[in-house]
């Protein structure tokens, strides 16, 4: 009889834990799979020794409890481990979109110094870009554009990913992006729809590599860049730092600064990049680029002015490259080496309005308000 009531305490805790467990990674909590499967082993053990009387003395109570504690604590190190790398901060943690909705109030738009001269009119150019590029177009937005609401992920000025506004372009969505230099593969599936993108400049960045700002290491040299990202260089002792492995993260595919961390490779092969499993919203495992975390060995990339004026972290430090610092003016007289120039791109759009409108950016009104934004502009490069 004590079998057959075992058997159903079994089922029971069976089907209660894949209840559970089923609500858990549906939440994303792949991290507790250990608990759920150690915990009820651990209750049907407790429940099958009392019934068979097994728990009689002090000795056999004492090593089912070591077992259960020893358990527990193993199934434990995964939750832990992910708690403590979730207490470690993101580059990106801080950036909030809506305060730079254009015409809210008390955002941080950054105004002209004068009334400038273009006034937009519908058709208004349906925008788009990369995050760090919001705070620049929002402004145009404020500065020509009329006066109502324009929400960050539903109106005529939206704010997605480099990929997501690339592929809004490529499917009509929107008429222009501000974005850094599209990837090959943004450009395949262009030309497949038969699409080319004509790219305006109207302005220069600095791509920028960070590491905790207590690393000792304040510069790299253009090669060593390469061997880390080529997984030749893997510890912070070979280019005069620490005794640690590096952490080098990457960013998503055709991502902007991922594009541009390509285009600096150029034929060096980058090596894989540091995934993580993720748990989708419908409980599937997936495998993801590893967002970048602050940990004391790390390195990542990404563009000066998102990372000094959106995020202003400051555990990070930006390095130097060959001994030059990523500063505006080293910028704008060119001594900085990894710089770019960031576009206006389009795709066939009709909207007799965005010519119009790239050409006021592109002028000195526009320009002056490319240099006020932070941003370094054409005509200083």
């Amino acid at each position: 009889m004590k079998i057959v009531e075992s058997v159903f305490v079994f089922i029971g805790l069976l089907f209660l834990t894949g209840f559970i467990g089923f609500f858990v990674l549906l939440m994303g909590g792949l991290h507790y799979t250990s608990l759920l499967v150690v915990i009820p082993i651990c209750l049907f053990l407790l429940y099958v020794c009392q019934s068979f009387g097994w728990l009689t003395t002090k000795k056999r109570k004492g090593w089912f409890a070591g077992v259960v504690g020893v358990a527990l604590i193993f199934a434990s190190i995964p939750p832990i481990q992910y708690h403590y790398k979730m207490s470690i901060p993101t580059v990106d943690a801080e950036v909030a979109i809506y305060e730079y909705e254009p015409f809210t109030v008390d955002n941080k738009v950054i105004t002209p110094d004068t009334e400038v001269s273009l006034k937009m009119t519908e058709p208004l150019p349906r925008l788009d870009g990369a995050t760090a590029m919001y705070p620049l177009y929002s402004a145009f937005v404020q500065a020509t554009y009329p006066k109502k609401s324009y929400v960050p992920f539903d109106s005529e000025v939206m704010v997605n990913t480099t990929p997501e506004a690339y592929e809004n372009l490529i499917n009509g969505n929107v008429d222009l992006i501000f974005a850094a230099a599209p990837s090959d593969s943004q450009k395949n599936i262009a030309e497949k729809e038969g699409l080319t993108f004509d790219m305006t400049p109207i302005g220069r960045e600095a791509f920028v590599f960070f590491v905790h700002h207590k690393n000792s290491v304040e510069n790299l040299t253009f090669d060593q860049v390469k061997q880390i990202y080529a997984g030749e260089v893997t510890n912070w002792n070979q280019i005069g730092g620490n005794n640690e492995k590096i952490r080098a993260f990457q960013r998503p595919a055709d991502s902007g600064s991922q594009s541009t961390l390509e285009k600096i490779m150029g034929d060096t092969p980058i090596m894989e990049a540091p995934t993580e499993d993720i748990a989708s919203g419908m409980g599937d495992i997936i495998r993801e680029v590893s967002q970048y975390r602050n940990y004391k060995n790390a390195i990542g990339y990404t563009f000066r002015y998102y990372s000094t004026e959106m995020v202003g972290n400051e555990e990070i430090k930006l390095l130097s490259i060959d001994g030059v610092a990523p500063t505006k003016e080293n910028i704008r007289n060119g001594t900085y080496p990894l710089t770019s120039e960031f576009y206006a791109v389009t795709a066939g759009t009709e909207n007799p309005n965005v010519p119009v409108f790239i050409d006021w950016i592109i002028s000195p009104e526009g320009q002056a308000l490319v240099e006020k934004v932070g941003y370094v502009p054409l005509e200083n490069s």
